[in-house]
């Protein structure tokens, strides 16, 4: 396929930036006229706030609907309109009336006592962290918002007011989560996986096992899920404990495996005994849990752009420095508009990536993927870790590929031990396509027990495959079924997001006070 660019699809770019530019120019004319009389500066920080909104939209709300779009659970219309409903949704209804100034409290406002210096820093910071997500996504990288802005901040708070003003704990907890995160994710993934595998696709009556474990994955989906919007979704309206969360959860997930038995009970006569049946049993369960991540994620990222934003705000009004500032209700709307506006425009690249390019994912992969997700920010949030959902969502789409590359590789090299076991007799060609046959068709537990008595034959002095050639073939695998190459375009991203976005901010800083000053 020719990747050069097409006069249609240089249109459809052109048009794309012309509707973005528009959003940033709408909002910044909107605070001139509302608040211009307060300082020009507002009216800039806007802009900058609007920009980031959108870049969040475009790059962060891919890791909540890719998986699933990836699936074909749903369209990437479909997925584009859920995300951009419940991401403004979130942000508008659970986004909270209060934020704090300092992203992760990786500097100590105290430590900026001049107001204009404090406001530089953050304009610095909102500019930064934007212009490192719109380069992410150019280039299709998903990276962490909450680290760009971290980053931005650092930055900007390094230039205001020397290498003093860092909690270098925070920034050491942060950089831990780089591997943290990514690992847990991939981990719970590939364990759900497997377990899915061997309850499910391994045996010989799909229909019957998925009678009995559809039901129990996806109550355990609803409580896990049910929990998170509790802990995290609704945590900026009402506090709830994670005892009483989960027990909500726990009652949610009771329905859902009642509804769901029932549901696959009646549709058990129609069901093909075939994976794609089982995988059609996740579509809605999925379309759901795109909806509430993306619900949670504009409550709690949102405040990325309009945390900087409200304490811009705030200075200017009150001529002071606070730790937490309340938000304008423009604000608010700046930045979940800008949420839906980034996603619609340029979220697509994102959820490609997320949803195909890394390794194919069909419904039970994005279940696991979307599990992983929840349970490891539930389980992190009460252990106090930093986590970046970005790094676990993607880490558990990397870990389904790995999973699925061993298991790959490990059937290959069983072929290929029966292909060495056959090869030279050749009257017995018809005996090893009749064990194929038997092979493919028998459950996990009989395939066990075929494959002992072949190594029991191997044992006996037949010549197995070369160890190089299984080297071989595992690697043909690894390279078809994860790409390596977009894996270390993510990983280089991840590290590099905090030292390019605070290096970028400390720029943009020195430049506005150069500005300022002249």
């Amino acid at each position: 396929m020719s990747t050069q660019t097409t006069p249609a699809s240089s249109r459809i770019s052109l048009v794309r930036l012309i509707l973005a530019v528009l959003f940033v120019v709408l909002s910044s004319a909107y605070v001139w006229v509302e608040f211009g009389h307060i300082s020009l500066t507002l009216v800039v920080a806007a802009a900058f706030g609007a920009y980031m909104a959108m870049n969040i939209g475009a790059n962060d709300v891919a890791n909540n609907v890719g998986p699933a779009v990836g699936a074909r659970a749903m369209s990437l219309a479909t997925a584009i309109a859920i995300a951009a409903v419940f991401e403004a949704g979130g942000a508008i209804i659970a986004g909270g009336e209060v934020v704090g100034t300092i992203k992760g409290g990786i500097i100590d406002p105290a430590n900026i006592a001049d107001p204009d210096a404090f406001v530089w820093l953050m304009m610095s910071a909102l500019l930064a962290a934007a212009l490192w997500l719109n380069l992410a996504t150019a280039i299709g990288a998903p990276v962490s918002t909450t680290h760009s802005i971290v980053g931005g901040v650092l930055g900007g708070g390094i230039a205001a007011a020397g290498w003093g003003v860092a909690n270098w704990g925070t920034m050491g907890s942060i950089a831990a989560s780089w591997v943290v995160s990514p690992l847990m994710g991939g981990f719970i993934a590939a364990g759900l996986l497997y377990l899915i595998k061997h309850k499910i696709t391994y045996r010989t009556d799909l229909v019957s096992a998925s009678r009995q474990t559809v039901p129990v994955l996806l109550g355990l989906m609803s409580w896990a899920f049910v929990t998170y919007l509790c802990v995290k979704g609704l945590g900026n309206l009402v506090k709830i404990g994670i005892l009483p969360a989960l027990a909500i959860g726990a009652a949610a997930g009771a329905l859902t495996f009642a509804w769901v038995k029932a549901r696959i009970s009646k549709r058990a006569a129609e069901m093909d005994n075939h994976r794609d049946s089982v995988n059609q049993l996740f579509t809605l369960p999925l379309m759901a849990a795109a909806a509430l991540l993306s619900f949670a994620h504009g409550s709690n990222d949102v405040a990325n752009a309009i945390g900087p934003l409200a304490a811009i705000h705030d200075a200017l009004i009150t001529a002071g420095v606070h730790g937490k500032v309340a938000v304008p209700l423009w604000v608010m709307l700046l930045g979940a508009l800008g949420l839906a506006v980034g996603l619609a425009l340029y979220g697509p690249r994102l959820i490609r990536t997320v949803g195909n390019e890394i390794t194919e994912i069909d419904p039970m992969r994005a279940y696991c993927i979307a599990m992983a997700a929840t349970l490891t920010v539930i389980v992190a949030s009460q252990l106090g870790l930093p986590i970046s959902t970005t790094h676990v969502t993607i880490g558990a789409v990397f870990g389904v590929g790995f999973l699925r590359e061993y298991l790959k590789a490990n059937y290959q090299r069983i072929i290929a031990e029966i292909e060495a076991h056959h090869a030279a007799h050749e009257t017995e060609r018809h005996e090893v396509e009749a064990f194929f046959t038997r092979f493919e068709a028998a459950s996990r537990a009989e395939k066990s027990k075929m494959i002992k008595a072949l190594k029991r034959e191997v044992k006996a002095g037949l010549t197995p495959i070369s160890k190089q050639e299984r080297k071989s073939l595992r690697r043909y695998h690894k390279q078809a079924l994860v790409k390596r190459s977009i894996m270390l375009k993510v990983v280089a991203a991840w590290i590099i997001t905090v030292p390019a976005s605070a290096l970028m901010a400390a720029g943009i800083f020195f430049m506005i006070r150069g500005v300022a000053a002249g």
